[in-house]
């Protein structure tokens, strides 16, 4: 996979604010608040950042997070994971392997047939419904 790299400048005049702030300074949106946190449409997920489609909707599940959940990304080789050690906790964070974008975390506490739950931030998204 070809890898996009972005000064931060680029990446600021691409990106709305809360945008840049998720995917590039790895914050996180509050639960309920985002775009995609309820909704039930049929589509896809891509990277905000890079376009690459991330997540589908039928891989979408309702958590009760307050964030976007899915129990498994479109191809293991579109989200990569490292770990996160901030707020005084250790977390799995899943970033974009293309572009290192932030996405949110993944916890081993979702449903079957995977048993994970990759809580996303809407922030990080772009939607594209099915025709």
């Amino acid at each position: 996979m070809e890898k996009v790299v972005k000064s931060e400048a680029e990446w600021r005049a691409q990106l709305t604010p809360e945008q840049y702030s998720v995917t590039r300074e790895h914050a996180t949106e509050r639960p309920g608040t985002g775009e995609f946190a309820s909704s039930k449409d049929p589509g896809s997920y891509s990277c905000v950042c890079c376009g690459e489609p991330l997540f589908d909707s039928d891989h979408k599940f309702e958590s009760g997070s307050g964030w976007p959940s899915f129990w498994q990304p479109v191809a293991e080789d579109v989200v990569e994971t490292t770990t996160d050690r901030s707020h005084f906790m250790v977390r799995t964070e899943v970033h974009c392997a293309r572009c290192e974008a932030h996405l949110g975390h993944v916890f081993d506490d979702g449903p079957d047939p995977t048993g994970l739950r990759y809580c996303m931030n809407s922030a990080s998204f772009t939607f594209t419904p099915k025709e």
